[in-house]
């Protein structure tokens, strides 16, 4: 049976213009969605604050059920769905698979959260019970991006739906089905209540509305850097609360002790996994000087390897890269390194879309495909020659998201991680890692820090409220 029926994704009339989703590999229409506008927002906006009410006087128990029901979901109909990430984003199978696996993670941690502990007795000075409680914030509006786009819709959508909320959900249009109208399909059939879910595909004027509505106290963001400083300026006009995640430019150290023959497979999938374009992606290699020559020859010979290709038909390691936009981008930042003396050791090319993963040696701080973030594959390598400067050249830049440090001594590489400012450590690991049960952000220009998953989701999606019970009416001096 069908989960993504094209006729029930969009029961609610949209606004806005048709729109093609385009498969990336070939350019083929895989769907014809309809895109939101601004007055869309409005309407969803009221309908999810409506909803909302009746939702969070459930019983725990009852939202709980739904996002346990949704987990399974996501199992029973891995084989449509992985064929959607796969065909929509461009992802390789197992991509599509690991997405599907936290989905489903996210789903089951949420469920966990409805029956927490909701708050705290607190000692009081006068005749009178003192309380706190984690009450739903109302209607959360989240917006996510085409590169990981079940992953990166999911872990908030969950979460803010077991807590008590009602969710107005903006995918990016290029991945409209993976990224939100396949949630909306699973949430329905899990039983979720109507008018709890919104899907609205569009641009940023939807965006903008879904920020400056009143009726939507928090906004989960995640994507650039330069869209999500919008985002947060937006949202401090409007005194509401966002939480961002943005990009990253992270830093694998390899120390001179580390086994060189195991690190290149750890180092490859830091840089290539889904041709670079997930945030975390290793946008750094610093390798220590006695590794360096035999690093990069290693490296680009485990690029060179790789194949690249269309993942829905062939087995490869690498699809295409999502658009024409950003391949021009990746094409023009390797260009631009190569032309300021940067050495080619591997890649530079491509076919259509699907760009060969790059090896670039002979860097400095000005070389822009080191100092900038690529969001393709792309592995810049530069040696250092001391644990100071590798802390240095680490910490170097405006973003602090992931950090991979590779040693035989594991309190090693623990002590110089408490050097560098990131929001994620991986010791014996690339950067690129994820959990539902993990809190997850980055500080400074990656975002507003550790917002998602765990711990973190209570945080994000209620407010604390303080109540007093007496038991009979207080008096006062006058």
């Amino acid at each position: 049976m069908s989960l993504l029926d094209p006729k029930s994704w969009q029961p609610h009339p949209l606004s806005g213009p048709g729109y093609a989703v385009t498969e990336p590999a070939t350019g083929d229409t895989l769907a014809t969605v309809t895109l939101a506008g601004a007055e869309d927002v409005e309407r969803s906006a009221g309908a999810a604050r409506t909803a909302q009410a009746e939702w969070a006087r459930l019983p725990h128990f009852v939202r709980a059920g739904v996002l346990r029901k949704a987990g399974d979901l996501f199992a029973a109909h891995a084989g449509e769905l992985r064929e959607w990430i796969v065909r929509e984003s461009g992802s390789i199978p197992g991509k599509a698979d690991f997405e599907l696996h936290v989905a489903a993670q996210e789903c089951y941690e949420a469920a966990a959260l409805a029956s927490r502990p909701a708050g705290q007795v607190l000692p009081s000075e006068a005749p009178r019970l003192s309380y706190t409680r984690r009450i739903p914030v109302g209607v959360v509006g989240v917006i996510a991006p085409f590169n990981a786009p079940l992953i990166l819709s999911i872990r908030s959508v969950a979460p803010a739906l077991a807590l008590g909320n009602a969710v107005v959900l903006k995918p990016d249009p290029r991945t409209a089905v993976c990224g939100g109208l396949a949630l909306a399909a699973v949430f329905a059939e899990a039983g979720l209540p109507e008018g709890l879910l919104h899907v609205l595909p569009g641009g940023p004027d939807v965006g903008q509305a879904l920020v400056a509505d009143p009726r939507v106290p928090v906004i989960s963001f995640t994507g650039s850097t330069a869209a999500g400083r919008a985002v947060g300026e937006a949202a401090g006009r409007h005194l509401k609360r966002a939480h961002l995640e943005l990009g990253g430019n992270s830093a694998l150290i390899v120390l001179e002790d580390a086994d060189l023959e195991a690190v290149i497979s750890t180092a490859a999938w830091g840089s290539f996994f889904h041709q670079g374009q997930i945030c975390m992606t290793t946008g750094r290699h610093l390798v220590h000087d006695s590794l360096y020559e035999e690093y990069v020859e290693r490296l680009a010979a485990k690029a060179d390897s790789l194949a690249v290709g269309d993942p829905h038909l062939e087995q490869v390691h690498l699809g295409p890269i999502i658009d024409d936009n950003q391949l021009a981008k990746v094409r023009a930042l390797v260009d631009a390194s190569t032309a300021q003396g940067a050495k080619l050791a591997a890649g530079g090319t491509h076919d259509r879309r699907f760009y060969r993963p790059t090896v670039l040696a002979g860097l400095d701080d000005s070389t822009p495909a080191y100092a900038e973030e690529v969001f393709g594959p792309v592995a810049p390598v530069r040696s250092f020659s001391t644990v100071d400067e590798a802390a240095a050249l680490a910490s170097a830049g405006p973003y602090g998201l992931s950090l991979g440090i590779v040693t035989g001594d594991a309190a090693r590489g623990l002590d110089l991680a408490e050097r560098i400012p990131t929001g994620i450590v991986h010791i014996n690991d690339q950067t690129v890692n994820d959990e539902a049960v993990a809190p997850f952000g980055g500080i400074a220009a990656s975002g507003t820090g550790a917002r998602f998953g765990g711990e973190a989701n209570v945080e994000a999606f209620t407010d604390v409220r303080w109540t007093t019970v007496r038991g009979d009416v207080a008096t006062y001096p006058f």
